[in-house]
């Protein structure tokens, strides 16, 4: 089978259901794929962008938790395939087709679904996480599953050692079968010839859609299973069909600047979006997102320029070393490092350093802001001071082992109870 007939036989399901409670407050009305990121990107637009561009048009988003935001933004920003043409993204809400139970676990959101998935006539299932922030060529892995004969890929990333105890560790032969497979092991096995990495899942599987179908059935009747890919099935799986891992490094489409260092985020704490986010503020960012031969895409809406006022002696309107986004007005005020999201005002005499601002929020006069991501729609009382006293930070608002405060209109408004 060509690549360009396999492409249209695959179907793209994008697990976006979840929580992501290591975000603390920022997943309180929103599923943790929904959540803001990069100036004016969802999470969810990075997998999705990986499809467009590979050419696998052929997507379902199976949301769950508090999803409206998540499907308000792929309605009206991801509705332009042709259905003609048998593209398509569609939104899969769970339903409890099975019976009466939510979502239990990833591969359990995707047997409750196998009726769709089905009708499809899909001859291949590419499986992604909608919380992840990377760049793949999906085509590449697709073309190799096929090549190689496999029943299941799995996609798998080089992690230095002492991070490997967060993700599913593979050991694999010398042709790329993986022989045995761990989840979050305390003491992480390496690979050969190179004792301070590990070969970590990335949570990207293809799968021949017959042998995915079976073996879905069999686990949801299983009373000893969590129904879920990284912790049942794919250990499962080992020595009893061909499951091959595919490295990263052969699919992703890297930043020019860094070709030998392959980027992939979980952002599912607190840091390490903060850490993202800061990452784009650098001269050379190690994610590209300036790169027109893979655009990422998002929900476009009709905004102003950004805009910046004033040029007095103390009050001069400057970002230095900043993603300053559309519709933002830095007002008599000095933003360094940091991201404002799109409509964001900060007023005059307040300086914001190493900080995420996300959509519309107002930062009032006088204020200081030193490492604090500040949520959505927060109004930020004249003359308030964060990031400077550790007390009194975590008083207010929630704070980090590492020194970053999470600040919601909620916590705000608690203040003045």
């Amino acid at each position: 089978m060509d690549l360009n007939t396999a492409r249209m036989k695959t179907l793209s399901i994008i697990l976006a259901g979840g929580r992501g409670s290591r975000l603390k407050q920022l997943t309180d009305n929103r599923s943790k794929p929904a959540v803001p990121i990069a100036g004016k990107y969802k999470i969810i637009d990075f997998p999705l962008s990986n499809c467009i561009n590979s050419s696998m048009r052929r997507i379902a988003v199976l949301t769950q938790y508090r999803s409206h935001t998540l499907n308000q933004h792929i309605q009206r920003g991801w509705n332009f395939l042709r259905s003609d043409f048998n593209e398509f993204i569609e939104l899969w809400p769970a339903q409890q087709q099975t019976g009466g139970d939510w979502y239990r676990g990833t591969a359990d959101a995707v047997y409750q679904n196998l009726s769709m998935i089905n009708g499809l006539e899909s001859e291949y299932i590419l499986i992604l996480a909608g919380d992840h922030v990377y760049k793949q060529d999906y085509s590449i892995m697709l073309q190799e599953h096929i090549e190689s004969g496999a029943d299941v890929t799995v996609a798998c990333i080089e992690v230095p050692l002492h991070e490997a105890d967060q993700f599913g560790v593979m050991h694999i032969d010398d042709e790329d079968n993986i022989i045995a497979f761990e989840e979050k092991p305390s003491n992480p096995p390496t690979m050969p010839g190179k004792p301070d990495v590990s070969l970590a899942s990335m949570g990207i599987y293809i799968f021949n859609t017959k042998f995915l179908s079976e073996n879905l059935n069999l686990d949801a009747h299983d009373d000893d299973s969590s129904h879920d890919f990284g912790k049942d099935l794919i250990p499962l799986f080992i020595g009893r069909c061909k499951i091959k891992a595919h490295h990263f490094s052969k699919s992703v489409v890297a930043n020019s600047n860094y070709p030998d260092k392959p980027y992939w985020r979980d952002v599912g704490t607190l840091t390490a979006y903060w850490e993202a986010n800061m990452d784009l503020t650098r001269l050379v960012p190690e994610l590209d997102l300036y790169d027109e031969e893979w655009p990422i895409r998002t929900a476009q809406y009709q905004r102003p320029a950004a805009k910046f006022n004033y040029n007095y002696e103390e009050r001069i309107g400057t970002a230095l070393n900043s993603v300053v986004s559309a519709g933002c007005i830095v007002s008599g005020s000095t933003v360094e490092q940091s991201i404002l999201f799109n409509n964001v005002r900060v007023n005059s005499y307040s300086h914001v350093n190493k900080s995420v601002i996300l959509p519309r929020c107002d930062i009032g006069r006088h204020c200081r802001l030193n490492k604090v991501v500040v949520d959505s729609d927060c109004h930020i009382p004249e003359g308030t001071v964060i990031g400077e006293d550790p007390v009194a930070d975590a008083a207010r608002f929630y704070r980090n082992s590492d020194g970053i405060t999470l600040v919601t209109q909620g916590m705000i408004e608690a203040l003045s109870e």
